[in-house]
């Protein structure tokens, strides 16, 4: 396969993560994930369909082929070890990593990606809790749930955090809303209201969006 342009390899890169439940992705979808216009999105799926990586489903969205697969699995991988060697080597905070490893990730070589991986130690996950895939492309998730799906009572540990938004990531960071971090629903506000959750000895109430981002398991 030709060498892929930067901007070919992120609309791969977003059509993987999209379709990590293996739920149908749409091209809307996939235009707000890269902040474009749903057309252009259209245009490049085009590109995309006809360069045999992706493909229409059954249901008219759009569903990668096995290349396509294998090259959005091997961007995300480098994208996550990227982040992880940033906040582990280099001690940058996990709010302000994800855009340095997007230009990290375009310019590893397969060499390097090994050596960074194995000087990592293999790491599972990026900081920010999402799994890192293998070198065969696939992923070992383990049944996550939002936290807002949670109901009072309810506990688990966060498992990570879908959204890479820096000001997001540093208030989650001072809630203590870390991956790996036990949380307790208290309450659950009705009609979409914030839910109130247990941090240690804290309690915050979180809005439904912002804890429809954090997955937990348990």
């Amino acid at each position: 396969m030709d060498k892929l342009t930067q901007s070919v390899e992120e609309y791969l890169e977003a059509i993987f993560k999209l379709a990590r439940d293996g739920s149908p992705v749409t091209v809307g979808q996939v235009a707000e994930a890269l902040g474009v216009s749903p057309p252009s999105a259209s245009e490049m799926v085009r590109r995309l369909r006809a360069a045999g990586l992706v493909d229409k489903d059954r249901g008219g969205g759009v569903d990668l082929t096995a290349d396509g697969r294998s090259e959005g699995a091997r961007l995300v991988r480098r994208h996550r070890l990227s982040e992880r060697f940033l906040v582990d080597v280099l001690d940058m905070p996990w709010d302000a990593v994800h855009e340095e490893a997007c230009k990290l990730e375009h310019a590893l070589s397969p060499e390097v990606e090994a050596r960074l991986a194995a000087q990592l130690g293999n790491p599972r996950t990026c900081p920010h809790g999402q799994v890192i895939p293998d070198e065969d492309g696939e992923l070992a998730e383990e049944p996550l749930r939002p936290l807002s799906t949670l109901e009072a009572g309810d506990a688990g540990t966060i498992s990570c955090v879908t959204e890479e938004k820096s000001d997001l990531l540093r208030y989650l960071a001072s809630l203590g809303l870390l991956p790996d971090t036990e949380v307790a629903v208290e309450s659950v506000a009705p009609f979409g209201g914030p839910v109130l959750v247990r941090v240690g000895g804290a309690q915050y109430a979180l809005g439904r969006e912002v804890a429809g981002k954090i997955m937990v398991r348990g």
